[in-house]
This record gives structure tokens, C-alpha cells and sequence, in this order.
């Protein structure tokens, strides 16, 4: 899957506290992807609604300081780029809190587990800690997820306000992923309100076929909801019936060691 711009991108505000060159280079640095690790001038200009000036002005400075590399025609990503995402994973104690638990679920349950943070309309993964590879898409951290169609997602829309919800549910481009997947307000509004009642979330197969998962949040000192904690699993050897009766107890529990930890330590 393909991501797509944070809600800021797709809606710039200018003013006098928007640094527009700033932003500029953002969108520079994510035109590139899976799908596109190498571009020429003119495929990051098209891709950005940049002029070819303004692309390699860019570009050049993003060479210079050492986050972009280029045979001369071709320019891509350095290593040196994932400094920008790791300067936010180690300001979140969250993270080396969660791990170690999450390692520990992995063991008792054997399946995968992920934590993530919502972003606009998408989760994106924070931590990974792996059984073997379930779905068809290469997942890792930094990866990103329609959170409508997501037990992480949906576990952290539901802590969100209403008005705020909605927004971006108004916003949100629709997809059939499979046949299983809700499209219409109404039934992605109940399916919210139900995790948000009882405080967990399962899908089933509305993202991609054979793919079952369940979530729950992960809350801070104030109890507020700051990620979100799941398991995923396979529909043929792992039912919904089973996953709720046997696997969301474990997950309840890592979830709440999670926050207990999080409620007693300060940043």
C-alpha cells in the first residue's frame, strides 16, 4: 500500500508561522517509497508540483547535508534520513517500555504484535515484534495503514472527540480492500462506538483477505490514549471466537502493564 500525505501536506495553512520552503523540502524527502526508491529532477518535480528549479534546489540541499546521495541522474534517500524518525522514537519512553511486554505476549500467544499512533486518517507502526510474516505487504516500522480498516486504527479513533472523528471519516478515500470491508459512515461509526465502549477493537478481514486482528490502547499518566497495542493472526487457524476468548485476555493485560508503567514514570 501507498502512502499517502499527512493531512498537513494535503492542506497546507500558510501564514506567518508557515515556513513554506520548509515544507517544500518535506514533500521532497516523501515523494520517495517502496515504490519509487529512485528518481530523476523531473520525477520528483512531478511528483511534488514542483518547478525543476525549485526540485533541485532541493535536492541539492538535502546532498549536501547528507540525506540525499545521486549518481549524477539519479537521486535517493541516505541512512542517515532515518535519524528524523528515530529523534521522535527515542523521545517516547513508551517504546523501550513497551517492548519487553510485547516480546513477552509474542512468546505466550505466538502471533505477531504491533504498537502504532494515529496520524490524520492513518496509523503508523512504532514497533514491530514479529512471529512470521502474515500479510502480503512488507510492514516495519514508519509503515502506514488506513485507520478506519485497522484494529489499531480503530481503537485509536475511538479516543479521539466525536467532531474530530468525523472530520476525518469525511476526509478518508474509500476502498473495498476486500469483501469484508465496511465502506459506509454508518457502519464505521457503530464499529468505533462498539470499541470505544468496551475498550478494545477486532477485525476481521476488511483489510486484507485471511488477516485477523485485535487491539487495544495504550494510555499515559493522565489516561489518556497515546497508542495503541494489537495482535494479528490468521483467519483460517485463528477464528475471531478464538482470538477474543483466548488471545484478548493476554493482550488486555499487556496493554494495562503497558500504561501502568507509563502512569508512574515521567518524561
Amino acid at each position: 500500500m501507498e502512502d499517502t500525505p499527512s493531512d498537513l501536506s494535503v492542506n497546507p495553512k500558510p501564514g506567518d508561522s508557515y515556513v513554506q520552503s520548509f515544507a517544500r523540502g518535506l514533500e521532497v524527502i516523501r515523494s520517495f517509497s517502496a515504490a519509487a526508491p529512485q528518481q530523476t529532477l523531473s520525477e520528483v518535480a512531478a511528483a511534488t508540483g514542483l518547478t525543476r528549479a525549485g526540485a533541485r534546489r532541493i535536492l541539492l540541499t538535502l546532498q549536501t547535508l547528507g540525506y540525499v546521495e545521486s549518481d549524477g541522474r539519479l537521486f535517493c534517500l541516505t541512512p542517515r534520513i532515518l535519524d528524523l524518525g528515530f529523534a521522535y522514537l527515542s523521545s517516547m519512553p513508551i517504546w523501550d517500555l513497551a517492548e519487553p511486554v510485547m516480546e513477552g505476549l509474542v512468546d505466550r500467544v505466538h502471533e505477531s504484535c504491533s504498537a502504532a499512533v494515529l496520524d490524520g486518517h492513518q496509523i503508523v507502526y512504532v514497533l514491530r515484534v514479529h512471529t512470521h510474516k502474515i500479510m502480503s505487504t512488507n510492514l516495519g516500522v514508519g509503515s502506514r495503514l488506513p485507520a478506519f480498516w485497522t484494529s489499531l486504527g480503530r481503537v485509536l479513533l475511538a479516543a479521539l472527540p466525536e467532531d474530530d472523528m468525523r472530520a476525518r471519516l469525511a476526509q478518508v478515500p474509500r476502498h473495498a480492500f476486500t469483501p469484508q470491508t465496511a465502506l459506509d459512515d454508518a457502519t464505521l461509526l457503530a464499529r468505533i462506538a462498539e470499541a470505544r465502549q468496551q475498550g478494545w477493537c477486532l477485525v476481521n478481514q476488511e483489510l486484507e483477505e485471511g488477516l485477523i486482528s485485535i487491539a487495544a490502547p495504550l494510555k499515559n499518566r493522565a489516561g489518556h490514549t497515546v497508542a495503541a497495542l494489537n495482535i494479528s493472526g490468521q483467519a483460517n487457524r485463528t477464528s475471531a471466537q478464538v482470538m477474543q476468548e483466548q488471545l484478548l485476555p493476554a493482550l488486555l493485560e499487556a496493554s494495562q502493564a503497558i500504561s501502568r508503567t507509563l502512569g508512574t514514570r515521567r518524561r
